[in-house]
């Protein structure tokens, strides 16, 4: 009972004191106390987890207070430890823990370095009160909690206006998404008279195939219900349609990056689709479209991370991507296969953000990759764990050998589980799962061949010219200018260190109780296990595809970018507007602007001009003040002093009541 108060409340905590004391506490005091709070975290959570596995661990409820009681609405806060939380608290508090520790190296020169400790360590407490919650309100104060602390964190260089923009965004777009949550919630204590999440799960089942009018329309209640909710999770976890935010956030700090994108706010959603499972399996048609948004996703987002120059653009849009396959896994039943994979991408994940963060802080803050080239003799140790954490994303693994690295588990199960439900929907995700895992090798090595690889190429960037000693002129075939990266702090290189553990082997250690074991998954999630022997039996085309595109991926990007790198030019000048449509995201930020950008401004432009100005200021402030203004001139006139002048006003005063009395 104590560890798991002592787990959640210590990173707020910790906050509040970071936060609170900023600079009066100092960097090192507001560092030390939230990176110790969240190494405590972290630490108390493997036990747990492992308890879990082993089957020592039981699932249990913690009452911190009473919290509302009007009328038939009553929940109390309380924290709910089951399996799936388990694995929450281990993915968000190593995480955090390790960007903690990763920040004191990568933030050093920042003035304002205890607001942002504070920041984060707020964010992982919100995020602790989602994956915690035992009613759906409570679970909608975290899921709020996060969008702040995220806004707060991708616009913490408030300065820079880039970073305020991308922060209005990430928070107006999620905005869009929880207006559906929130009528989910709405919609679900209508039907069910309860937010408490095991009372919706238990009565769910009873309401399969009743019906509820809806926008005038007689409607299947639980999928209009799910719909709602998906809604939600499209927009935490940046599903197609709602994805838009995602690749600005990277205006934040490179930790933000890995912490907002590696395994907290954008695996919310996810979270709550299989928190909520029992309920969606009631959903035939919600889970349809969770399937089809989540592949559609998968391979949308892949096909745009193969053209940008951004390094965290690129693992921006590999993240998207890969929840995508968390999604469609789940759509089609498979939530411990949706989870493994959630499991596996935060190690492999936050070490590709990290290690980028590492190659951005040996480059002066450079991030195009155009101006990178040959860095894996300059900094060998980032090189190395941003090699394990390609081979993760990529795949690599051989299925008759038993041996791969964490996203060979993870992902080829994806592909297998939709394989294996057999409809032409769960088919049709296969395959976009396919054309998505060889796009992620290619744009992954891609990454790999023009950052580590080839000659120098930094003397051409704006950002180094102001350490270079030669101008490129000057330099001839010296490449370098003078320039010379170096590698990481410690306390930068140490969080790689132990992420690239994870991404070697967490998908070998922990595939057999993810993937077989029912026991493990018991009361807290909805657990197939038909569907999951299915999967263990598809053939062995379909278990080795995922090798055989990676291949073909890291064989495209071997000789585009390695033994003829004028290729790629040559195929932006033959399939030009093709290449635009992808480079430019599919024109989603265009026809956004086009479509509620500009039509809202020209709105808010007309009620400016001809409500605000035109209407209420002219008759109402404005035109009040004019008559106060004219009254009082007049009024003055008549102010003389004199006694005489009173004494007529007076007399004319009374003739004029008594008139009006007679008559």
């Amino acid at each position: 009972m104590n560890t798991i108060l002592i787990i959640v409340f210590a990173p707020l905590l910790a906050a509040l004191i970071a936060g609170l004391g900023n600079r009066m506490l100092g960097n090192v005091a507001a560092k030390s106390i939230t990176t110790g709070a969240l190494l405590l975290s972290a630490g108390l959570s493997w036990p747990i987890f492992l308890g879990f596995i082993g089957g020592t661990e039981t699932a249990e409820v913690v009452q911190v207070l009473k919290w509302v009681e009007s009328g038939t609405l009553s929940f109390d806060w309380s924290l709910r430890v089951d399996t799936l939380t388990a694995i929450m608290l281990v993915v968000i508090n190593s995480v955090s823990a390790l960007v903690h520790l990763y920040s004191w190296g990568y933030m050093e020169e920042d003035p304002d370095q205890p607001r942002f400790f504070a920041y984060l360590s707020l964010f992982t407490f919100a995020m602790l009160m989602l994956v915690t919650a035992d009613n759906l309100v409570q679970m909608f104060f975290g899921w709020e909690g996060v969008g702040l602390a995220s806004y707060l964190l991708i616009g913490f260089w408030f300065k820079k206006p880039s970073a305020g923009a991308a922060a209005i965004k990430a928070f107006v777009v999620n905005r869009v998404g929880d207006l559906g949550f929130m009528l989910g919630i709405f919609g679900t204590f209508l039907v069910f008279q309860t937010t408490s999440i095991p009372e919706i799960l238990a009565a769910a089942p009873a309401m399969s195939g009743s019906t509820i009018t809806f926008v005038g329309m007689r409607l299947y209640t639980m999928d209009i219900l799910c719909i709602l909710l998906f809604i939600g999770a499209m927009g935490k976890s940046a599903q197609l349609g709602l994805h838009t935010w995602l690749p600005d956030a990277m205006e934040g700090p490179t930790p933000v990056s890995a912490l907002i994108h590696a395994a907290t706010m954008v695996t919310a959603g996810v979270f709550m689709l299989c928190r909520l499972s029992p309920m969606f399996e009631t959903a035939p048609t919600a889970l349809m479209i969770v399937t089809v948004i989540g592949a559609a996703t998968c391979f949308f987002a892949a096909t745009i991370g193969t053209t940008q120059w951004d390094i965290k653009r690129v693992i921006a849009y590999s993240t998207c991507s890969q929840l995508g396959y968390m999604f469609f896994a789940a759509g089609v039943g498979a939530y411990g296969v949706a989870m493994f994979h959630l499991f596996t991408h935060a190690f492999f994940k936050a070490l590709l953000f990290l290690g980028a963060g590492s190659v951005i802080h040996a480059m002066h803050h450079e991030q195009d990759m155009r101006y990178y080239g040959g860095l894996r003799k300059a900094i060998p140790f980032t090189f190395y764990a941003m090699l394990a954490g390609t081979l993760a994303i990529t795949g690599l693994g051989v299925y008759h050998l038993g041996v791969g690295f964490a996203g060979f588990w993870s992902k080829d199960a994806v592909l297998e589980v939709a394989f294996a439900r057999g409809t032409q929907i769960s088919v049709t995700a296969f395959w976009l799962g396919v054309v998505a895992a060889l796009l992620t090798s290619f744009y992954s090595w891609r990454l790999m061949f023009l950052t580590f690889w080839g000659k120098p190429r930094w003397i051409e960037s704006e950002h180094i010219q102001h350490f270079v000693h030669k101008t490129p002129a000057e330099a001839g075939d010296d490449t370098t200018g003078g320039y010379h990266p170096h590698e990481s702090p410690v306390s930068m290189l140490i969080p790689l260190g132990v992420l690239t553990i994870g991404a070697v082997a967490a998908g070998q250690v922990f595939a057999p109780a993810f993937l077989d074991s029912a026991a493990f998954w018991a009361g807290s999630i909805f657990y197939n296990e038909p569907l999951i022997h299915a999967m263990h039996a598809v053939p062995y085309w379909v278990k080795y595809s995922a090798l055989v595109v990676m291949l073909i991926g890291f064989a495209g990007a071997c000789l585009a970018y390695i033994a003829k790198p004028d290729i790629p030019a040559k195929f932006v000048a033959t399939f030009g507007a093709l290449h635009n449509f992808v480079f430019r995201k599919w024109y989603f930020d265009e026809l956004y602007d086009a479509v509620f950008v500009k039509p809202a401004f020209w709105l808010g432009a007309k009620f400016w001009k001809l409500g605000d100005i035109g209407t209420i200021d002219r008759f109402g402030p404005n035109g009040i003040a004019w008559v106060v203004d004219r009254s009082a001139t007049a009024a003055k006139s008549i102010q003389s002093g004199y006694v005489y002048t009173y004494a007529l006003i007076m007399l004319l005063g009374l003739v004029a009541a008594i008139t009006y009395v007679l008559l």
